[in-house]
């Protein structure tokens, strides 16, 4: 069945970085675009950016553009996102969707924190 996996998230200072992945099965996953979202505590889910399937276009919240990266390899079923310069308020728990087809992942805590 479809799953989506994120991992790479984790504990780090202002001014850090990760990457996150995301590991797509049980679907074609370069006919598909894919999206970050983030949930921040006692706030809304918000997209952060999107990628086309086969990665020739993405889209940014302009707030985090030039920080964030989004990418894919779909020679490996997975998108990334690198993080750089994180902020506190970067803290959130990470989700990536498939879009067309709805589905989300379970989510990759990342806590921006000195």
């Amino acid at each position: 069945q479809l799953q989506l996996v994120e991992s790479g998230g984790g504990l780090v200072q202002p001014g850090g970085s990760l990457r996150l992945s995301c590991a797509a099965s049980g679907f074609t996953f370069s006919n598909y675009a894919m999206s970050w979202y983030r949930q921040a505590p006692g706030k809304e889910r918000e997209l952060v950016a999107s990628i086309t399937g086969a990665g020739a276009s993405t889209y940014y919240v302009d707030s985090l553009k030039g920080r964030f990266t989004i990418s894919r390899d779909n020679g490996k079923n997975t998108m990334y996102l690198q993080m750089n310069n994180l902020k506190p308020e970067d803290t959130a728990v990470y989700y990536c969707k498939q879009l067309g087809g709805g589905y989300w992942g379970k989510g990759t805590l990342v806590t921006v924190s000195s």
